[in-house]
């Protein structure tokens, strides 16, 4: 029996509770993991539109406007109404979330070298290769 989907599932849940547990000591509590993806977006891109946020990271446009506004309340991130096009809003970091980098990158390595640690170069390559073949294929 194969037991891909349920072994992701509970690496996923585990990979949540290492970071809720880090962000809590890092006293950043009111944060949430599936903050990570739009953080992770804005430190690659600076700015993005909404729907080029929920495309990157996979989400709905719901989602990702009640993510972006809860990051808002907290003041890590900033809306911008195009100049060019009012339906069209840019997402970009504010203040507190370049500030935030520094421990975000923190946690990261933190969690990739607890999930890797008994892992080779060769098998994480391998391991990272088909996944994507499956996710391909749903």
């Amino acid at each position: 029996m194969n037991k891909i989907l349920s072994l992701v599932s509970k690496i996923s849940g585990a990979g949540n509770c290492f970071i809720t547990a880090k962000l809590k000591e890092y006293n950043y509590a009111n944060l949430a993991p599936s903050h990570g993806d739009i953080l992770v977006v804005l430190y690659q891109h600076k700015k993005v539109t909404m729907q080029e946020l929920a495309e990157k990271i996979g989400k709905t446009k719901a989602t990702v406007t009640v993510l972006i506004d809860k990051l808002e309340n907290m003041g890590f991130v900033k809306r911008e109404k195009s100049t060019a096009d009012s339906r069209v809003t840019y997402i970009s970091l504010a203040e507190k979330g370049i500030k935030f980098k520094p421990v975000f990158e923190s946690i990261s390595k933190q969690l990739n070298s607890t999930l890797y640690k008994n892992l080779t170069k060769e098998e994480l390559s391998q391991l990272d290769g088909l996944l994507e073949k499956i996710l391909k294929n749903i």
